[in-house]
This record gives structure tokens, C-alpha cells and sequence, in this order.
């Protein structure tokens, strides 16, 4: 049992995990309670916690499989039980964790007669199967059978484009939603003015994800999104006059960019690459997939380019200035 406590105003607020459980498949589900709460703030809490644990969490799903002459997902193939589609929908259901950011490749690659199941899956060191056992398909004469899968992560999910492709590349609905169900329900109790209440908080997750991670990364999802509105630091200046104001942020890289050019050092910044920085994985992934791979690439971004890139939050931003200031002695 987990418990934990947030000073609020006067009252300390106190969660803890009633029930926990996993099923066979490696699907979870979690309770936990919240308390006390003054009136109206469970219904609050409640609703903006299930927007979040349903919307704000990211979990990695196969996107597309690529089978070798294949002309449409309806095709059958010869010493195979099941039909491209079907063998698209098993692989849909395939439940993966990963914190992995972006897309990367995986692969099957099996010879029959024999059952294809979800183990058979050659996979990235950072990605890990929930449930082997899910069968994929089944192979009833000594075939090859190769299909190469792309895994992505993201968020909510996305319908596959009713294309048919002729290298027999084929899109794959994808849920990477990893919490599947939440319910709140409130308890109220006291006299009056006085009253207050209890929130209860049922989660139910694909596996990849357990209740207690999961509203953990929905608290810290859904607060982020609130960090702008925190930013004290940034004000407005007059120029000219009091009709044109220009919004400063919060750091700038240009400045110190602009110096080191001074002092002619740019063929310096071109021959660092990102991979030689101290970076964290998730750091490192999106940078790389926006393209940045030296640093003076990075020092050419302004810390509004970098919130704009996927999954780039103002946390990373502020990791990124001290990683620089770590080894550069580039201070901003």
C-alpha cells in the first residue's frame, strides 16, 4: 500500500493505493483514494485527472508491417492459415513497452510449419513485449515467413489511410493510449458548510504502463501544461512607443552564438555532435529527430524552436542550458 502526503492551505492532502492487480495478459488495475478534499474539488480533481490519464500519456504501438509480394492486405498466402489482414489485426493487439521516443524497426523472420507468436518478434533493446504468447499467425508447410514492423510512440490514436500500398507496405490502426479505462467516483461527508470529501480513482491499463506509473505520468503531463502561466520572468518592454511591444523569452542561445562567431570558433561547434554530449535518452531522441546533430545546430535553435519540437518540454529546455554550461562554460 502506497501513501502519500501534499501540504494544501491548512489541510494535508493524503493519497494511497487501495487495491492493485494483474491478470494473466499482464493487464492491470489500480484504485486509489484521495483525501480530504474541500467541496467541488473531487468532481475537479476527478474529471481534469481522467482527461489526463486518457489523453496526456504516450505509449508505443507497431504502425505498419511489410510483407514481401504482397498486392493488398486481403491477399492469402500459401502455408499461412490466416490472411494478411488478419495477421495486420494480431499484430495490432500486440501490447509493447518502450521509452523509446519516435519510430524504430523490428522484424519476424520464422520458417514453418510452426505457430508465430508475439516472442518471435525481433525487437530493439529498449522495447519489451507485455505478452508473448499472443499468436500472430500460423504456418501450416515449411515457408519462410519475414515481415518487417515499424513501432512508433505517441499519444490517442490514429486510423490507417484506406491506401493500398504495392510494395506490400501496409499502416496499422494503432491505440497507443496504454490506459484503457478510468472511473472517479466522490464521497462526501460532514455537516454543512463543512463539508468534505473523498475521491476515488479506478484505472485499468493495457500492461505497458501499471495504475500507480501511469497517474504519475499523467500528474506530471498535465502539470506541464500549466508551467507557462508560472513564468513570472516574462515581460513586456516598450520600444519605440507604448503600441509595438515584443514578448522576450525566457533564454537565449543567439547571444552566446553570436560571440563564439566573434571569436571565430563556429568550425569548433561543427565538429561536436549531440552523440558526445551528456544528453538523457529522451533529450538526445528529440533532437535528433528534429534534425539537430552538432551543436552549433543546437546554439542556431532559440529556446522557442526547441518547445515547438515533439515531446520537448520546458524542462528539457532548462537540461539542455545546464548540459551546455557543464561542458561549454556556456552560460545563459
Amino acid at each position: 500500500m502506497v501513501r502519500e502526503k501534499i501540504k494544501v492551505s491548512t489541510q494535508t492532502l493524503q493519497w494511497k493505493c487501495v487495491e492493485s492487480r494483474t491478470d494473466k495478459k499482464g493487464f492491470s488495475y489500480g484504485r486509489f483514494i484521495l483525501s480530504p478534499l474541500s467541496k467541488g474539488q473531487a468532481d475537479t480533481i476527478g474529471i481534469a485527472m481522467r482527461r489526463a490519464l486518457l489523453g496526456e500519456i504516450e505509449g508505443t504501438c507497431i504502425t505498419r508491417a511489410k510483407f514481401e509480394k504482397i498486392p493488398h492486405e486481403y491477399s492469402t498466402i500459401i502455408g499461412i492459415q490466416e490472411s494478411v489482414q488478419e495477421i495486420l489485426m494480431n499484430l495490432k493487439e500486440i501490447v509493447l513497452r518502450s521509452n523509446r521516443y519516435g519510430t524504430c524497426d523490428a522484424s519476424i523472420c520464422v520458417r514453418g510449419p510452426r505457430y508465430v507468436t508475439a516472442q518471435d518478434i525481433i525487437l530493439p533493446p529498449s522495447v519489451e513485449i507485455i505478452d508473448n504468447t499472443q499468436h500472430i499467425a500460423s504456418l501450416t508447410e515449411p515457408i519462410d515467413l519475414c515481415i518487417g514492423l515499424q513501432l512508433e510512440r505517441n499519444r490517442g490514436y490514429r486510423i490507417k489511410a484506406p491506401t493500398n500500398f504495392q510494395d506490400g507496405s501496409f499502416p496499422i490502426d494503432a491505440v497507443f493510449m496504454p490506459v484503457r479505462n478510468v472511473n472517479h467516483g466522490i464521497y462526501s461527508y460532514g455537516n454543512g458548510n463543512e463539508n468534505e470529501e473523498i475521491l476515488f480513482l479506478e484505472i485499468w491499463t493495457n500492461g505497458s504502463l501499471t495504475p500507480k506509473e501511469a497517474l504519475f505520468e499523467a500528474s506530471r503531463n498535465f502539470i506541464d501544461l500549466f508551467i507557462p502561466f508560472l513564468h513570472a520572468e516574462e515581460e513586456n518592454f516598450d520600444l519605440e512607443d507604448n503600441q509595438h511591444r515584443v514578448r522576450l523569452p525566457l533564454f537565449t542561445f543567439h547571444e552566446k552564438l553570436t560571440k563564439i562567431k566573434k571569436n571565430k570558433k563556429i568550425r569548433t561547434l561543427e565538429s561536436i555532435f549531440i552523440d558526445q554530449l551528456d544528453f538523457p535518452a529522451r533529450i538526445y531522441n528529440c533532437l535528433k529527430e528534429a534534425n539537430i546533430h552538432t551543436l552549433l545546430d543546437l546554439l542556431n535553435k532559440s529556446p522557442e524552436d526547441l518547445m515547438r519540437m515533439e515531446h520537448f518540454r520546458i524542462e528539457d529546455v532548462k537540461e539542455t542550458s545546464g548540459t551546455l554550461e557543464k561542458y561549454f562554460s556556456i552560460d545563459f
